[in-house]
């Protein structure tokens, strides 16, 4: 059975069309089988000279059959994917075609090489914890969802703070006006919680985190969680001031005053697939250009070796 490759791209952009047009032709020439939707596919057939053949997700190809998801664009491109293959256990790949690119694998100079090692299953999965996100109005849960990066309750009103009540383990840990409250796994740490003041976790710990967004208090610290913990956020009702719950920027619900969100870790973590095994630390440096001038490295020699000298 020939292998079936999910392509994904942000067709919004015409270096993604390239992208998709060459991953496609690619893919074809090695004997694999490149699957699209069929509105992405329609966008790429337009102004395509040399068409190869490209086959239809959940019409002519069924998602169960699908290898491997190769996303081309950036962070919000994969974001995006993996909302749509939540319920599956395909992997995706992403190819960055956008600006900082956390979540991709490679970069745009590295397409063909990516496509290369899929061709040759060059290519590991590793697992990224999710969470869950359980919204309840009193005693009725109005909404589930589920985030890779995080999700994070702000203030519908400008001209408002929002007042909340912040728990971790069923027991409240503090009240304070703010903008927003952000909860984010490892792999949204250099995501909304960075950019918020949180702490970088690297990918391989398991935790979950708490950020508060321009708090009024003077304990609003970010927090770091086991990841059996359940954190919790409470609009209180008092000044009749609602939010907005966001879900990997991505999926937005209004929140009523008095509404109370609960997040836990998800049972079904999302896969990527990793090319490049290079350690975490060497990717923060690339992505946010970190400088390192003047680091020379651990000494070669063995702690067993090393000797003290004495004065």
């Amino acid at each position: 059975m020939r292998r079936k490759i999910l392509v994904f791209a942000h067709t919004g952009r015409e270096d993604a069309r390239d992208a998709a047009r060459t991953v496609c032709r690619q893919l074809v020439e090695a004997g694999l089988i490149p699957v699209m939707e069929r509105e992405d596919l329609a966008i790429l057939q337009s102004g395509w000279d040399n068409c190869v053949p490209v086959e239809v997700v959940s019409e002519t190809v069924a998602l169960v059959d699908i290898e491997l998801g190769i996303v081309l664009g950036g962070d919000g491109s994969i974001l995006r994917a993996a909302e749509k293959i939540r319920h599956t256990d395909i992997p995706l790949v992403g190819v960055n075609l956008g600006h900082v690119g956390f979540l991709a694998e490679a970069e745009e100079y590295d397409l063909t090489e990516t496509v290369e090692n899929i061709v040759n299953e060059k290519y590991t999965v590793e697992e990224r914890m999710a969470i869950d996100v359980h919204v309840w109005e009193g005693h009725r849960k109005i909404l589930t969802d589920w985030a890779l990066n995080e999700a994070s309750v702000e203030k519908g009103n400008r001209e408002k703070m929002l007042e909340v009540a912040i728990e971790v383990d069923r027991r409240p840990l503090s009240t304070f006006g703010c903008d927003g409250v952000v909860f984010a796994t490892p792999t949204g740490s250099t995501a909304y919680a960075f950019s918020g003041g949180g702490p970088v976790v690297w990918p391989t710990v398991d935790a979950m985190l708490l950020v508060p967004l321009s708090a009024h208090a003077l304990f609003a610290r970010p927090l770091v969680t086991a990841p059996s913990s359940m954190m919790a956020v409470e609009i209180l009702p008092h000044n009749r001031v609602g939010g907005v719950l966001w879900c990997d920027g991505r999926r937005t619900r209004d929140l009523k005053p008095g509404t109370r969100v609960e997040i836990v870790r998800s049972r079904k973590p999302v896969r990527l697939a990793r090319m490049h095994p290079a350690p975490f630390s060497e990717r923060l440096v690339r992505k946010f250009e970190l400088p390192t001038t003047g680091w020379r490295g651990p000494s070669n020699a063995s702690p067993s070796s090393t000797s003290i000298e004495e004065n």
